[in-house]
């Protein structure tokens, strides 16, 4: 008695097996039976499926067609949403690396002088900004004060005048800088972050002034934990190189 043959594979003429045709529409009918949760798990078919019409005559409406137009849009919402999560953090993690290479570059600095053209200068190119600056209030001698073309001077007060009493920051977004803190780079600005500077007591304070061309790079209700830390970073190397006190 012979045995049932399984179905044969035709070979082509390099050898390999030609490709297995297309399920036909009973075989596909059959699985969505099968497995009744399958669109529950690719519901991404829902957008690209068409829905089956249906006249119900008269002034009835077709729920069906709507719940599926629903699910359609619930689906595209979604997927928006996974895109900009997506977006969101990959920026956070650049932004992120970007500051931890600018605070292991303010630590390697062999002298104040490096240190400032550090602050003024890489810091722009390693944060991807415009400008950036260093500024101090200005009440005593100790202050080196031309060490760079980055540096300002700030009378005693200006501080909080910038930023404001008891702040540690504030960003601006769609609004020209501060010319106190960017100079004849003002007009350039667009956005830009302030953040304040403790050098030891309340009478040496300072800013390190964030400048960007782009209006949208720094807004208020950013997370700002990264530019706190940038900061502390910054006082920190300088309070080491000028051996100031703390009061």
């Amino acid at each position: 008695m012979s045995q049932e043959q399984g179905p044969i594979t035709r070979k082509t003429p390099s050898g390999l097996a030609s490709a297995r045709p297309e399920p036909d529409e009973s075989r596909i009918t059959a699985y969505l039976r099968a497995h009744p949760d399958f669109l529950l798990r690719h519901a991404d078919l829902l957008r690209v499926l068409t829905p089956p019409g249906k006249d119900n005559g008269g002034n009835v409406e077709d729920f069906q067609t709507f719940l599926i137009d629903r699910l359609r849009a619930e689906v595209e919402r979604l997927s928006g949403d996974n895109r900009d999560l997506l977006i969101t953090s990959r920026d956070n993690l650049s932004g992120q690396r970007r500051v931890h290479e600018a605070a292991l570059a303010l630590v390697g600095a062999p002298d104040f002088e490096q240190l400032v053209h550090i602050i003024t200068t890489d810091l722009s190119v390693i944060l991807d900004l415009d400008i950036v600056t260093l500024c101090v209030e200005v009440a005593d001698t100790r202050w080196p004060r031309a060490v760079a073309s980055g540096v300002f001077t700030l009378q005693p007060g200006a501080v909080d005048e910038l930023i404001g009493t008891g702040r540690d920051l504030v960003l601006y977004r769609k609004r020209t800088g501060e010319r106190a803190a960017f100079g004849s780079a003002t007009s350039l600005v667009r956005s830009s972050a302030l953040l304040r500077l403790r050098f030891g007591s309340k009478r040496k304070a300072g800013i390190l002034a964030l400048g960007s061309r782009h209006e949208d790079t720094f807004h208020p209700g950013q997370g700002t934990e990264l530019l706190t830390f940038l900061a502390r970073v910054v006082e920190l190397s300088v309070k080491a190189w000028l051996d100031l006190p703390e009061e």
